[in-house]
């Protein structure tokens, strides 16, 4: 199965928030995640070096490939290409998806995925047209980890999920109370960050969703397809 079939198959996408404790917390959080049913992990940590960033992320490669999740690293295409990461999850400042993929077609790299980010209609037909393995559409509502975004709402998942035929996941603000709001405009998949990693039980505020989402009548099928 290729890494865009089981993208295609997971329900909950969830992204790390830096630890209390620091980078070592990571790989507790992470085990955690996967645990309670993770099906992709993105490490993502905007204030950590490099070196720091290329180091962790091999750790918890290791770890989402124990418990079968995909793993996926913000920003640092570098990063997740030294590390054989799933793929990479790029954001509208970042290095733009067709660049992303002129880099790695010399180097023969297969099966990794290249996310996008995307705020509006117009970004999310860009990046489909610039070759975007998936989408994140969001954020859906307030969240200070986008403090500088505004919630685009419910209405322009409807729109994108109606009108894109790029594999989608929806992210922003969504939480056990809202998600199932998310998934009847049409979401097939959701992203998380505080509400699954900002938990005091990681692994228990990971399986609710999971168990949330996976029950929903219009829950992703193994196609990938809303069913």
């Amino acid at each position: 199965m290729t890494v865009l079939d089981r993208f295609g198959a997971a329900q909950l996408y969830v992204i790390t928030c830096p630890p209390l404790r620091g980078p070592e917390g990571y790989p507790t959080m992470v085990k955690a995640a996967c645990v309670g049913g993770a099906d992709v992990v993105q490490f993502r940590d905007k204030l950590i070096t490099g070196k720091e960033r290329y180091e962790m992320a091999g750790r918890l490669r290791k770890i989402c490939s124990h418990y079968g999740a995909l793993f996926i690293v913000n920003d640092a295409l570098e990063v997740a290409l030294a590390v054989e990461a799933d793929g990479v999850h790029l954001g509208q400042d970042d290095l733009p998806v067709a660049e992303a993929r002129k880099l790695i077609f010399p180097m023969g790299v297969k099966n990794f995925l290249i996310g996008c980010s995307t705020h509006s209609l117009e970004q999310a037909r860009d990046a489909e047209r610039q070759g975007a393995d998936y989408i994140g559409i969001g954020p859906v509502f307030a969240t200070p980890t986008k403090p500088t975004y505004s919630p685009v709402g419910l209405d322009l998942v409807r729109e994108v999920t109606s009108r894109v035929k790029t594999p989608h996941v929806a992210i922003g603000g969504i939480d056990a109370l809202n998600v199932e709001q998310v998934l009847a405009a049409g979401a097939q998949r959701v992203a998380v960050v505080r509400a699954v990693c900002g938990a005091d039980d990681v692994e228990k505020a990971a399986r609710t969703l999971k168990r949330i989402v996976a029950s929903f009548p219009a829950c992703v099928g193994h196609s990938g397809m809303t069913v």
